[in-house]
């Protein structure tokens, strides 16, 4: 598998080039001790592109009460940044737990919505979100009040799993939740599921909007909350990701 993510529009040349530079940095001579400090080097500008867009859209929910919510985990890398996040930003805000919905073995069902799409595509590594905790595990440890386990990794499908979350937490206050679905089922059923738990301010990103090889994230926006009811909202460093801000 390429070390850059399967969703992309690269050429066969980009492709080859960057397998030449993930090799570059398969073979970094920099001291292990440091070689962590030091990833800049091997970030791509698309890479870091994603990273800035996660971080201005946090930083909007920084006044706003609730919890970050992301749907679609995979690897993970959000929600790591959204835990330095609030490191960075809120270091003392133990109430800002990040939750993280996922089955972590790929797509449920697909739709014929989802075209090119099939089941268990997207898929991690047996037992994955174990590997994943003991990460979030140590960015929790670098930050204020770590004693608190601040995020939740929950597996399963998300239709049901979020519906039994709430359920159990009826309390639950959404500042962000933020969709990597790709597909139409789940993105719709969670859309509706949160309409009783944003607030003003709450932000809602979504990864694929407008984006013709998932239009099932468009599509359900579309159905739950109407694409003429809000502005959506992008920066001009991602071509990609967008988000929408509630009022």
């Amino acid at each position: 598998m390429s070390p850059y993510s399967t969703k992309n529009n690269s050429s066969d040349k980009e492709k080859c080039i960057r397998s030449e530079f993930y090799n570059l940095f398969k073979n970094s001579p920099i001291p292990e001790n440091e070689l962590l400090s030091n990833l800049g080097l091997y970030t791509n500008r698309q890479t870091l592109s994603r990273i800035l867009f996660m971080n201005e859209i946090y930083k909007k929910i920084i006044n706003v009460h609730g919890v970050v919510m992301e749907f679609g985990v995979r690897w993970g890398q959000n929600l790591a940044l959204f835990e330095n996040f609030r490191g960075m930003y809120e270091p003392f805000n133990y109430n800002r737990k990040i939750i993280g919905f996922d089955t972590f073995n790929g797509f449920p069902s697909v739709t014929c919505i989802d075209k090119g799409l099939k089941k268990g595509d997207y898929g991690v590594f047996e037992n994955y979100e174990e590997y994943l905790a003991k990460v979030l595990d140590y960015h929790e440890s670098e930050s204020p009040i770590s004693h608190m386990k601040k995020y939740e990794l929950i597996k399963g499908d998300a239709t049901v799993t979020l519906k039994e979350y709430l359920k159990n937490n009826p309390h639950t206050v959404i500042a962000l939740a933020y969709f990597d679905f790709d597909i139409y089922e789940p993105t719709k059923e969670c859309l509706k599921l949160i309409k009783d738990h944003i607030t003003k301010g709450t932000i809602i990103g979504f990864d694929e909007l407008n984006t013709s090889d998932f239009p099932g994230e468009t599509v359900a926006l579309k159905e739950v909350l109407g694409l003429s009811s809000y502005r959506i909202q992008r920066l001009p460093i991602s071509p990609l990701q967008s988000y929408i801000e509630i009022d």
